[in-house]
């Protein structure tokens, strides 16, 4: 016998007053021997050994912990390296998995933090269809694309008036995290899983691993209590891990239509941005053309907020990410402010839209901000843009001020119309032709284009030839506009001051705040959010729905009043052209200029620009007044909408 030491006295104390010594047999681990043994392996032991007792002392046992260790099979090794194949096949383990002994404090009390569900979610449930639906653009094109799940209803969940009769059936569902990470995934899984375990007892949670190859490949782990475990309310998607690829040619589709079949799958879960949604959408029709009886369900997922409508407010991750830019835009403030001495150019992620840039200007109020669908609108030019910059650094230079923070969007370079028009001719060229290191390519620019990109710093110009992603989009991450910008203003300030008409001082300091904020510890709205959303595909999947995009909303009212349903994924997409094609995508969500979070911006900014109205909102907080607070852009809407 060997003492059990465990640092975790939040989760290992007695709800009463009495006192309870925990030893554990390590022998009984598995069969492992006592070195052998992970410290998490005894951790899991504990925790089952710890059931038993809690339940003699008749303890009450948080959710996530009460689960642990219900399905009866003995705990692998495969759970202390979470999922790691060799340590699943019994080979030596990579040791990479999360071991839940070493969280921190935070960590800790995050694992145990129990999510309460909508009202709707708590008692028997029932599917509904709504009316018919559509397409967001060229209905015709999509409906031929998309034969049989195009036009499908809508669903709601809602109450039921009595539990189904007899045992439910038992499914057979798999998970797939799709594209960049976003933080609350892992709720989302857990969501399902307890979806499944509570309204489908003895059903079973495949998880792919990779991404979509791991569909592609049948590369999956099969999920439990004890594996799903250290996972909850926590940031990341190692608990399966992501991938970016696509499944998008015949060969890929079989290869997708092989597991399914393999695996008796009833079910699939897509977790992803736009074009993941879109994958699933394309997986479902498959499906579905071939008669097989596997549905796809997809879950909003992007940090960028770019995937979203109506029965879609909000996408997952944004909250959060939203919350930790801000934080670092805060801190930034205040060291501009504390030197008195640097203009602060932060570059923020989000792709195309400036919905994250947007939020954070609202969170902290910076001096200037740049939103790329105000560029795009007005037809700015990067003179323009440059020159607007510069105007406010010469206005609050002759108040004393030679320092500031300004904000730019990831996407801003795309959104200026000359650039856009040189990025889609360059996209042509590279999904056709061989870039030959002579430049014979660039004459098929035309004459405005060509001149734009020799009028571009080099590295800008290099990075704008960069491969683009599996999806097609230029890697906006690697052009690092707010270098540019700095350069560009630079030289403008040096011109006016020969003229006499700029007497201050500039040097600029470059940011890019980005992964950063993609798997950090989810908000408690979106730990919140992703969990209902879990519980709503699972819902989806088991009233037999495919081709629909798990959604809740009402999320201005209390948590007990959000709705619960789907939208068909078809409704949500346009054609756009891709790798030199026409494709089906999910048309994004883009700042709207008439929108209420841009009119409340707009209302603002010439006073920020010149006053300093910094605001630090400092960490996430996770108890406390501010502990609940909802994002700006989607309370505004919300209010909007009402």
């Amino acid at each position: 016998m060997g003492e059990l030491n465990y640092p975790n006295t939040n989760i290992l104390k007695p709800i009463n007053s009495h006192e309870i010594e925990f030893t554990v047999d390590v022998t009984s681990c598995n069969n492992l021997r006592p070195a052998s043994v992970d410290p998490y392996t005894i951790t899991a032991t504990f925790i089952a050994r710890f059931r038993t007792l809690a339940h003699s002392h008749s303890l009450s046992l948080p959710r996530s912990l009460a689960a642990l260790g219900t399905t009866g099979t003995p705990m692998s090794p495969s759970f202390v390296y979470n999922g790691d194949l060799a340590a699943a096949a019994g080979g030596k383990p990579a040791g990479t998995g999360r071991v839940a002994s070493v969280y921190s404090d935070v960590q800790t009390s995050r694992i145990d933090h129990d999510l309460p569900l909508p009202s709707v979610l708590k008692g028997p449930i029932k599917v509904v269809d709504g009316p018919p639906s559509s397409a967001a653009g060229n209905p015709g094109e999509i409906a031929k694309l998309f034969p049989c799940v195009f036009g499908q209803p809508s669903a709601m969940v809602v109450p039921s008036d009595s539990a189904s009769d007899g045992p439910s059936q038992k499914l057979k569902i798999g998970v797939v995290l799709s594209g960049g990470q976003a933080p609350g995934g892992h709720n989302v899984i857990a969501g399902i899983f307890d979806y499944l375990q509570d309204r489908a007892k003895g059903s079973t949670l495949y998880g792919f691993r990779g991404g979509p190859a791991g569909i592609m490949k049948c590369k999956y782990v099969e999920l439990t209590p004890e594996y799903i475990y250290p996972y909850r309310n926590q940031g990341g998607f190692d608990m399966i891990c992501s991938g970016r690829d696509k499944i998008e040619t015949p060969e890929q589709f079989k290869q997708a239509e092989e597991t399914a079949k393999k695996l008796d799958l009833d079910g699939l879960v897509v977790i992803g941005g736009d074009d993941s949604n879109t994958n699933a959408c394309l997986l479902a029709e498959n499906f579905r053309s071939k008669n097989m009886k596997t549905r796809v369900i997809g879950c909003p997922k992007t940090i960028d907020g770019d995937l979203k409508c109506k029965e879609v407010p909000v996408s997952f991750g944004f909250d959060t990410a939203c919350k930790i830019y801000s934080e670092q835009i805060g801190n930034v403030m205040v060291d501009a402010r504390s030197t008195g001495k640097y203009y602060h150019f932060v570059r923020l992620m989000g792709r195309a839209a400036s919905h994250i840039t947007l939020e954070c200007a609202l969170q902290t109020h910076p001096n200037i901000t740049i939103i790329g669908e105000e560029v795009a609108a007005k037809k700015l030019t990067l003179k323009n843009v440059t020159d607007y910059i510069v105007d406010v650094v010469c206005k609050r230079a002759g108040f004393g001020y030679n320092y500031g923070v300004i904000l730019i969007p990831e996407g801003l370079i795309d959104f200026i119309p000359e650039v856009q028009h040189l990025i889609s001719e360059l996209n042509e060229i590279l999904a056709h032709d061989v870039v030959d290191e002579g430049g014979l390519w660039k004459k098929k620019l035309q004459t405005q284009s060509l001149e734009l990109f020799e009028f571009l710093p080099q590295a800008i110009q290099e990075q704008l030839m960069l491969e683009r992603d599996p999806h097609g989009n230029v890697q906006v991450a690697k052009i690092e506009t707010e270098k540019m910008l700095i350069q560009m203003v630079e030289t403008e300030l040096e011109k006016r001051k020969q003229e006499g008409t700029y007497k201050g001082n500039f040097k600029g300091q470059s940011h890019f705040f980005g992964y950063e904020g993609r798997c950090g510890l989810p908000t408690n709205f979106d730990s919140t959010y992703c969990y209902a959303l879990g519980f709503a595909a699972g819902a989806l999947l088991q009233s037999g729905k495919t081709g629909l995009i798990s959604s809740v909303a009402n999320l201005a009212a209390p948590l007990s009043e959000w709705t619960v349903g789907g939208t068909a994924l078809t409704s949500l997409m346009d054609v756009e052209r891709r790798h030199g094609k026409f494709k089906p995508v999910i048309k994004k969500a883009m700042v709207e200029l008439e929108g209420a979070p841009f009119k409340k911006f707009a209302s603002m900014r010439d006073e920020w620009a010149i006053k300093n109205r910094y605001i630090s909102p400092g960490p996430i907080q996770f108890n406390g007044p501010a502990s609940d607070a909802v994002n700006h852009t989607l309370l505004l809407e919300l209010g909007a909408q009402a």
